[in-house]
């Protein structure tokens, strides 16, 4: 499915590189393992060959796909449960989706609930996570700085959307 040097997203994780395909024997049977590191952090997972679709891994968006995405964001929807466990979980599933437009509406939900009431120490956590989830991908796809990508990626879900399209939060 994958190949060293290729650069892939873990849905959790972020995108990162494949470094190396290592065979290893657990509980008595070979299995092949792709040697997966993140630039940013130091990460290095080991994802089995074999699991690697179900797990979500995938390719890198293209520059043109990553371009499209910053532009969107401004007048991305977002909806934000009341109750805050509700609300947690329904997150954490759009992060777990691979989606990336699903994280980029996490993102921007949590950095408006964060101007207008604060988050709990799980939200900012999570915020955090989505945001280096975003970051990683959006850098490799443009071949970009991760300062200047997280700039403009925070100037965009701060962005006001056009009249009538306002997100609600």
């Amino acid at each position: 499915m994958f190949s060293i040097g290729d650069f892939v997203v873990h849905p959790m994780h972020g995108a990162g590189k494949i470094e190396d395909i290592v065979e290893e024997k657990i509980a008595g049977v070979r299995k092949e393992f792709y040697v997966f590191s993140m630039p940013a952090g130091g990460l290095v997972l080991k994802i089995p060959t074999g699991g690697a679709g179900s797990a979500g891994i995938r390719s890198v968006i293209s520059q043109g796909e990553a371009d499209r995405l910053m532009e969107a964001i401004p007048d991305l929807a977002v909806e934000s449960n009341a109750n805050w466990n509700k609300r947690y979980q329904e997150n954490l599933s759009r992060m777990k989706s691979g989606d990336l437009y699903e994280v980029a509406r996490v993102v921007k939900a949590l950095v408006h609930r964060e101007q207008k009431r604060g988050l709990s120490t799980g939200e900012r956590k999570m915020l955090y996570n989505a945001k280096q989830i975003m970051i990683s991908e959006i850098v490799l796809a443009q071949k970009s700085d991760y300062d200047d990508v997280e700039s403009r990626l925070m100037r965009a879900m701060r962005q006001k959307p056009p009249k009538g399209k306002e997100p609600s939060v």
